[in-house]
């Protein structure tokens, strides 16, 4: 069995429908509205389609397909530089600390800034993948695309590349950070609010956030406990971050409390480390056995790239693939991929 990932088309709206569905809250970048989603394929094929080598309100989608079957087991999102349009919020944690020489104390406490820090960088996000497909790599096939996709495309991206992981949300889809913080604001609960700002974008956080700095001591336990803490089903994702070189550097949603994590976009491990080769051969020898290695490949370009696992063979001149992963691309002999280690 072999999956690819591919461009959205506008006929993936009912798959990207039910797998909004399935997300179970909480996820900014794919809710369950058609005609939301309906907005995010017109905008990513603008995207695809655009000549212009240079970075722009962009975003793209893609999609995992199982190249038997025909079906799609997930989707990712990339975007070339958020805050073009409207103000890019999160929340940073900074510190103040003070001294009283007549206690003979020093206080420190912590508090979250309102901040727009990461206006212009590029964000990768919107990643899903069906339960039933949680193994097998196929999550790392879906998140590591994307690096491959800003390499083969670099100039339309921003020198830092940040990722918003899903915070901590409660049995009954509420979100413990929202209730200590916003929602005091905002007349809302967390799941109205998040469905708004997924549907109309986060401007009425600039019409409605106090600007003042919110000391953490004054949350609740439970709005506390949350900070920077990613969804259970997030920690994954957050250790593949983690090892392609981001970090958590005090930066939260503001909604939920999810950590944001951010990386130089040339120190990314995929982007640093993935090379282009021309193919030499389609070899039906090229497997396990013959020493050749285990790789992400990746063709074409804008709405024509295309990423799949392939056996990838060193020779002099380039490299040899397996049949399998040339069918899946499209790749013949004489053709350039770029290819990185799966790890």
């Amino acid at each position: 069995m072999t999956h690819v990932i591919r461009a959205a088309t506008e006929a993936d709206l009912q798959h990207l429908y039910d797998m909004a569905k399935s997300t179970g809250g909480g996820f900014t970048n794919l809710p369950p509205d058609r005609k939301a989603l309906t907005a995010k394929l017109e905008r990513a094929a603008t995207a695809f389609a655009r000549e212009g080598d240079d970075i722009s309100d962009d975003m793209f989608v893609f999609m995992l397909e199982d190249t038997a079957t025909g079906d799609v087991r997930g989707t990712c999102q990339v975007f070339s530089a958020v805050g073009l349009k409207y103000p890019f919020y999160s929340y940073r944690i900074g510190s103040l600390t003070q001294h009283s020489e007549e206690l003979g104390r020093t206080f420190r406490a912590d508090i979250l800034n309102l901040s727009t820090d990461m206006e212009g960088c590029s964000e990768v996000g919107g990643l899903f993948l069906h339960p039933g497909e949680r193994s097998g790599g196929l999550g790392m096939l879906l998140a590591r695309s994307r690096y491959l996709f800003i390499r083969n495309h670099r100039a339309r991206f921003a020198d830092k590349t940040f990722a918003e992981l899903r915070g901590v949300i409660d049995e009954a889809g509420g979100s413990p950070f929202w209730d200590g913080v916003a929602g005091r604001f905002f007349g809302m609960n967390f799941q109205d609010a998040d469905e708004f700002n997924a549907k109309h974008g986060n401007q009425f956080i600039a019409d409605l956030m106090p600007k003042h700095p919110v000391y953490i001591a004054m949350l609740t336990e439970q709005a506390r406990a949350v900070i920077g803490v990613p969804h259970p089903t997030g920690r994954a994702a957050m250790r593949m971050l983690e090892n392609e070189g981001f970090a958590w550097e005090k930066y939260v949603d503001i909604f939920d409390g999810g950590p944001t994590l951010s990386a130089r976009t040339d120190q990314i491990r995929s982007i640093k480390e993935a090379a282009d080769a021309s193919v030499v051969a389609v070899d039906e020898g090229v497997d396990e056995h013959s020493g050749a290695e285990r790789r992400l490949v990746s063709v074409g370009r804008m709405a024509e790239f295309r990423v799949a696992y392939g056996w990838v063979d060193q020779r002099d001149e380039g490299v040899a693939i397996d049949p399998v992963c040339a069918q899946a691309l499209g790749v013949e002999p004489g053709m350039t991929v770029s290819h990185v280690a799966r790890w």
